[in-house]
């Protein structure tokens, strides 16, 4: 496997809008990585479509988070003020899902074979200006690429003197045709959090369907397939105590920025999460790793 970014043979620079990417055209299934938010829009096999939703209206501008693919929310999840203790006292600012999505990683490296493809990028929180500022943190995300699946880790290393909290998510829009003939199984007696009705918390009977809007925090991991009326995609998960299920409804959807009204009926999120209540507390120098494989069945 060569590792030499300027002698890749399947990668390339390349911008969408205002925005720098990773191109990956491999003869066994291309991708797609901006560095803005390390985030992946683009992942198929040879003669697939895009195994992941993106919005018609997304926008690809400095400083805006792109709506849809896998963005990454760190190192906080959400509303910070919606996060256990630890988290929100450290998150003094009102942005929902941190500001890794919004922030330019660096491109570490590049491994090429005939077969796979490899890549890595990294942020310093500390460098993300005042808002990073109190995030002793080093984030390193790392895309592997074959014919047959696409896996992502997350890794989080403490750089700093003390103990340090933080959440996290993977955030994947699935495309559907048709969301209300969807479903996910896995989550069978798994208990949530429904943060539409008031927080509470309760527990799964049977396979998740959507019947509108859905905004679910399941205190479980994967594995977790996700069942469409064209396919079905396994997802697998290791470091990841949470798993936050997502589909905005037709009113939201409304509401939403870079969204079109009916998009709702033609995708859904399943996040490999630590989220409320579960957060990562790293000493001086420990690291955290992530991981979410996707396959199809």
């Amino acid at each position: 496997m060569t590792s030499s970014k300027s002698d890749a043979l399947f990668t390339a620079r390349t911008t969408q809008g205002d925005l720098d990417a990773i191109e990956v055209t491999h003869p066994r299934f291309s991708a797609r990585i901006f560095l803005q938010g390390a985030h992946l829009t683009h992942f198929a096999p040879k003669g697939e479509d895009n195994w992941l939703w993106m919005s018609p209206d997304a926008r690809f501008k400095h400083g805006h988070a792109i709506r849809g693919g896998i963005p990454v929310c760190w190192p906080w999840f959400g509303d910070p003020q919606r996060n256990p203790d630890p988290v929100a006292q450290r998150a003094q600012a009102d942005l929902a899902h941190g500001f890794a999505r919004t922030s330019l990683w660096t491109l570490a490296d590049i491994r090429e074979s005939e077969k796979d493809v490899e890549i890595s990028l990294t942020l310093d929180a500390a460098k993300c200006g005042d808002i990073g500022r109190d995030w002793p943190l080093l984030a390193r995300i790392t895309f592997r690429f074959n014919a047959g699946h696409c896996q992502i880790l997350l890794t989080t290393h403490n750089s700093g003197p003390s103990p340090v909290e933080y959440t996290e998510a993977l955030h994947t829009y699935f495309p559907t045709l048709d969301v209300t003939r969807s479903f996910l199984s896995g989550l069978e007696q798994a208990h949530y959090i429904d943060t539409i009705h008031d927080w509470q918390e309760i527990q799964q009977d049977g396979d998740v369907r959507f019947r509108g809007e859905t905004d679910r925090i399941y205190q479980r991991g994967g594995p977790i397939l996700v069942h469409t009326p064209n396919q079905v995609t396994r997802i697998e998960t290791q470091g990841s105590e949470s798993t936050v299920v997502w589909n905005p409804g037709p009113e939201k959807a409304r509401r939403l920025s870079d969204f079109p009204d009916d998009g709702w009926k033609t995708m859904l999120c399943v996040e490999t999460a630590n989220a409320w209540p579960h957060f990562i507390r790293l000493m001086k120098g420990e690291s955290h790793t992530t991981e979410l494989v996707l396959s199809r069945c």
